[in-house]
């Protein structure tokens, strides 16, 4: 199959062994940068209430979409959860259609009708989000089985949190990989809860990654909270899925920053403890250890200033011309939901 792709021109993907380069250390910042831009855009302005639609915020939580989507090159196709703001826009870097969706405006990717939980832009490779738990997984493993077949050379993502872990389907998705030998990769989000729900109240393994091998499944843990650390591992783990047809576990260990569903802080709740999550998490936050890092590449400050003025601007003028969209006519209710002739 690597022989046929290289037939038909395809861009050849970099080794998981090739060096950390300037621009990819660049291009991670602004993918990060991009994402947390977005969502504080969301906490600022979502009282204004114009975006008439749940938000599950990515806050914390960005490195790990940004890390597998940029190692990936964009030769994926992702499925993502309703915690949908990460994986959309590393994917796509789309915030015009981003921003359309959630003001509810006919040039969102839903046409204003999918809201946060539903973003999906096939013809950037971000398949959907889907506003059940786990059920993103199993078709996951579909778009693998007919990735393989077509031979596209694409890989399937679908990324979840650790509460759709305690599903079935889950369980069934990596066996059924696994028995299939699909190139497919299965991102766990894994921040410790489910709504706030502790794992040690749901789960009676230890280690996700330990419980996963027995299925067939390769796995891999990352706990450093970085997004180039979650790039090199996710190189090894797709070049190996890809060269010996092997499903691959990733469990990424991250940090939610704010509550579950909102745009408010949750510390008062008492399931977490804020001192502990502040040392081992938010005063390490993945945006800024990248920001530093650049610093590392040899690029400038005043280089680094001007990519955030970049970022900002991009934002500013996505949420301008999604205003000026117009909002869906009630006849367009029912428009692609079902099977519609041409």
């Amino acid at each position: 199959m690597l022989q046929n792709r290289a037939k038909n021109n395809e861009p050849k993907m970099t080794r998981a062994s090739d060096p950390m380069t300037r621009e990819i250390a660049i291009q991670l910042f602004r993918s990060l940068l991009l994402v947390r831009r977005s969502e504080e855009y969301i906490v600022k302005h979502y009282p204004e209430n114009h975006m008439r639609t749940p938000m599950h915020m990515s806050m914390g939580q960005e490195f790990v979409s940004v890390g597998v989507c940029q190692a990936l090159e964009g030769k994926a196709d992702v499925f993502a959860s309703y915690r949908s703001h990460a994986a959309f826009l590393a994917q796509t870097h789309d915030t015009d259609r981003f921003f359309s969706e959630l003001y509810g405006r006919t040039s969102g990717t839903g046409e204003g009708k999918g809201g946060s939980m539903h973003l999906a832009a096939p013809d950037q490779g971000h398949m959907l989000s889907s506003g059940v738990v786990a059920t993103q997984i199993p078709v996951a493993v579909g778009a693998a089985f007919a990735n393989l077949r077509l031979d596209t050379g694409r890989m399937a993502v679908a990324f979840f949190g650790d509460g759709a872990v305690d599903a079935g389907v889950f369980w069934e998705s990596i066996n059924s990989a696994a028995l299939f030998r699909l190139p497919v990769l299965f991102v766990c989000e894994d921040n410790g809860y489910a709504v706030d729900t502790p794992r040690d109240a749901r789960q009676m393994v230890h280690s996700l990654a330990e419980a996963v091998r027995p299925f067939g499944c390769d796995s891999y843990e990352d706990d450093t909270g970085e997004v180039e650390s979650v790039y090199k591992l996710t190189r090894v783990a797709a070049e190996k899925a890809r060269h010996q047809r092997r499903p691959a576990f990733l469990n990424i260990k991250c940090c939610r920053y704010l509550e579950h569903v909102g745009i408010g802080e949750d510390w008062n709740w008492g399931y977490r403890d804020k001192t502990t999550n502040q040392r081992e998490w938010i005063d390490r936050d993945a945006l800024v250890v990248q920001r530093r890092r650049l610093g590392e590449h040899g690029i400038s400050e005043s280089d680094i200033i001007t990519i955030e003025q970049e970022i900002d601007l991009s934002v500013r003028m996505s949420v301008e011309r999604a205003g000026l969209a117009p909002i869906p006519a009630p006849e367009r209710l029912y428009a692609g939901v079902f099977y519609e002739k041409a």
